[in-house]
């Protein structure tokens, strides 16, 4: 009796034991590797407490900062942003095979250069590296990155030309590269992009040199040069066919006669402002939908044409030209 006692007291507390333990299979989504490799880099960024949760006795699927693809299991997005982490890209990061995601966003103390190992992550579609510390060149390495869709580097310390192999990129949507320090001419392949043309951000930095004659060919949705040093004749990237939408040229050293100029229909958004720009303004302008537009501190003449949103706009979008005039500026003599 007292055997039969014991032995079901025993049993009982063998089976609270398996009750109350985790169950490997069923709790441990994350695979093991992954695990490694981010206890590795919340090491190499000295542990900071905006990744407390990254507890090696938990699953890391459900980290903060963490996601894991539903069925595979295996981590697919690294998105580190707005914490006090202070220290250098971890090479780590290029030991995720499934990364496909790749986010280091608003980290001032975030310094060094673009580690190499990234580009072991082929299946990466999305890169944000901005609003760092990050320092040198723009990596040429990210061309072999075929299934890169954005890439935004925007609001760093980077220097030097930008690589023209960044056109051979067939699925590229959008390429931010503005607010760093960059220098040099805008590669002339940038006019070829082996896919659809990106939005191309490249503004607030210190490139030179004439706009590429292939540009004639370059459709993007949005492009933003303004604040750099480009020069010479801009009228070669707008054409009546294109689907172009925002385009900012502004405070640069661009010199051209715009009075025959052909906006394409779909442009919604222009600034010209801050350049040498001669001859007047088009009179197809009144067919456009602007919602923006500024062509000031140019040397335009001519008087403004009467239609459609021109007369909407205050006359700060005019201003402090040679002799242009008509509403709203004052009335042509």
């Amino acid at each position: 009796m007292e055997i039969s006692k014991l032995f079901l007291l025993s049993f009982s507390l063998l089976l609270l034991l398996l009750a109350t333990r985790p169950c490997p299979s069923l709790s441990e989504r994350c695979n093991p590797n992954d695990k490694k490799v981010l206890l590795q880099i919340k090491k190499a960024l000295n542990n900071p407490y905006h990744l407390a949760s990254w507890d090696p006795n938990s699953d890391c699927c459900g980290w903060y900062c963490v996601e894991c693809d539903r069925t595979t299991h295996r981590i697919n997005s690294l998105t580190i942003f707005s914490g006090n982490i202070s220290g250098q890209i971890p090479d780590a990061v290029g030991d995720l095979p499934f990364l496909e995601i790749l986010v280091f966003h608003k980290l001032s103390n975030l310094t060094g250069r673009i580690p190499p190992a990234i580009s072991k992550l082929k299946n990466l579609k999305v890169v944000d590296l901005s609003w760092t510390d990050l320092s040198g060149p723009v990596p040429a390495f990210f061309r072999e990155l075929k299934n890169l869709q954005v890439l935004d580097l925007s609001f760093n310390k980077l220097s030097g030309p930008i690589p023209g192999c960044l056109s051979t990129l067939p699925k590229l949507d959008t390429l931010h590269l503005d607010r760093n320090r960059l220098t040099g001419p805008i590669p002339d392949s940038f006019g070829k992009f082996a896919g659809i043309a990106p939005s191309l951000y490249l503004s607030h930095n210190q490139l030179s040199g004439k706009i590429p004659s292939s540009f004639r060919g370059f459709n993007p949705s949005s492009i933003d040069l303004s604040r750099n040093k480009l020069e010479g004749d801009l009228s070669v990237f707008f054409n009546a066919k294109k689907t172009t939408q925002i385009a900012d040229f502004s405070r640069n050293l661009f010199q051209f006669d715009l009075s025959g100029v052909e906006f394409p229909k779909s442009l919604t958004a222009l600034d010209l402002s801050h350049n040498k720009i001669t001859g007047g303004l088009p009179k197809m302008m009144t067919s456009l939908n602007l919602y923006s537009l500024n062509v000031s501190y140019n040397h335009l003449c001519g008087k403004i044409p009467a239609g459609g949103k021109l007369q909407s706009f205050a006359d700060d979008a005019y201003f402090h030209n040679q002799c242009l005039c008509g509403a709203p500026l004052r009335r042509c003599k």
